[in-house]
Parts: C-alpha cells; structure tokens; sequence
C-alpha cells in the first residue's frame, strides 16, 4: 500500500498546478476512491486534500523565492483560481502574506524572525516535556519543535522550542485543547544558499495529546529521515532561518 500512496504523491508533485480531484489521485494509486482515502491517511497521517493543498502552498513558498512573478501570477501557476483564497490561505499557513514572506527573505533574517514568531506562546497553562530521538548523524544540527492543532506543520504552534541536538525539550504554556507535538530537525553548516531548496534531514511527531491546566504532560518525539511520505512544511521557518546563533539564544 506504501507505493500505491508514493504513486498519488507523486502525481501531487508533478501535477499540483492541474484541478486533481480524489478520484484522479485515486487513479493514480490504482485503488478505490474510499480505499486510497483511508489507506492514504493511515501511512501519512492526513488526508490527500491537505497533503496536496500543502504542496501547492510549499511551491508557491519556492516560487516567491527563486522567480520574480507577481503573487496574481503564482496563485494560478499552483492551482488556485482566486488570488484572494490564494493569499489568504498562504497566510493561515505559513505564518505571513505572500509578499511579506517575499520582503523579509530578501531583507533579512532577523525580520523574518520577528514576523513568524508572531503568534506562539499564546496563553496557556500546561507544559509539554520530553525526549527527542534521532537517527545517527555527524551532520550539525537544529532541531525546531512545536505543538500545532493539525497533523501538517502549518501556521503558527501554539508553543515551540528551539535546540541544538537530540535530548530533552520543553514547551511552555500550551494551550487547553488536542496538539500535534512535530519535530523538523536542519542542518546547521554548508547549507544550501537557497532557501528554496532546503528540506529538513529529519521529521517526528507525536500525539495527538490533549493539553490541561495547570498539568505537565510528557512526551518523546521520534525523529525519522525525510520521505515522500512527510507532508512539507509550510511555516515560514525553519528555510528562513539563517543559522545565526545570536537569533537561537533570543528565543530560548
């Protein structure tokens, strides 16, 4: 069932500018339209609409980076037929319009900083604690974890937390309600220059859990290498990110 899902995310990469309906992706796995919906969410953990829905968004994310055309002309060239739905659900999920996201990769990390931060630590009383775990590497790492409302990484999480290494974390004033805890770990040394084209060596998540007053609750996070099979992310950081250790203490 693994490759059948590889085929439809496939067909998601190559055709997400196109109107593919579930019986398209369906099509492409060679499977049932019911079947392919349950198979696809049991190995990925949300559904085709949204794997394929964060894809176009994550392109559009490439596409303000790497070219110069105008956002009008990016919301067609990934599927959507309004620039208004475009932009506004480009907002809800990466954390700021189209065009500042644009502004404040060019200007600089430390804007970008300051605008995708907007948001996290709302009020809360519950801290979430644990391990994370991952895969053998040498390569230098940071690792960005966050406790979000959905399976997909997008928008702001309701508390986050930034280390260097594998090992303990904290997230502090988590909100009452059902959270994702997701883990993205990035290289920290010979970083590709363009933003574009960076990805995660690692992801992880956990959960759902379910957030009380006045609790500590205790989570571990198992990171796993970067598959077909992980939805990419769509809040700002951590591709804006340009690795300055001064940024890394300022929000510890």
């Amino acid at each position: 069932m693994q490759e059948a899902v590889e085929r439809a995310i496939g067909t998601m990469w190559c055709r997400y500018h196109e109107p593919l309906s579930l019986v398209d992706l369906a099509d492409s796995a060679i499977l049932s339209r019911f079947y392919f919906s349950r198979v696809f969410r049991s190995i990925t953990g949300t559904s085709p609409g949204r794997f394929l829905a964060a894809i176009r968004l994550y392109r559009a994310k490439n596409l303000l980076l790497e070219s110069e055309s105008s956002v009008t002309e990016i919301s067609y060239s990934v599927g959507y037929n309004s620039t208004g739905t475009f932009t506004s659900r480009f907002t809800r999920s990466v954390g700021m319009s189209p065009t500042r996201y644009r502004q404040f990769a060019r200007a600089g990390e430390a804007a970008a900083w300051d605008e995708a931060r907007q948001g996290y630590h709302k009020p809360g009383s519950c801290s979430v604690q644990g391990m994370l775990y991952l895969p053998p590497t040498e390569t230098p790492l940071r690792v960005y974890v966050g406790a979000f409302d959905s399976s997909i990484p997008d928008g702001a999480p309701s508390s986050c937390a930034i280390t260097d290494s594998a090992g303990y974390f904290r997230l502090d004033a988590v909100p009452d309600g059902n959270w994702h805890i997701l883990a993205a770990a990035v290289a920290t040394e010979d970083v590709d220059p363009r933003p574009w084209v960076r990805r995660p060596l690692f992801l992880g998540s956990a959960g759902p859990i379910s957030a009380r007053s006045r609790s500590a609750m205790d989570v571990d996070v198992h990171l796993h290498a970067t598959s077909a099979l992980d939805p990419p992310i769509l809040l700002a950081l951590p591709e804006l990110d340009a690795m300055n250790p001064r940024l890394l203490e300022s929000v510890r």
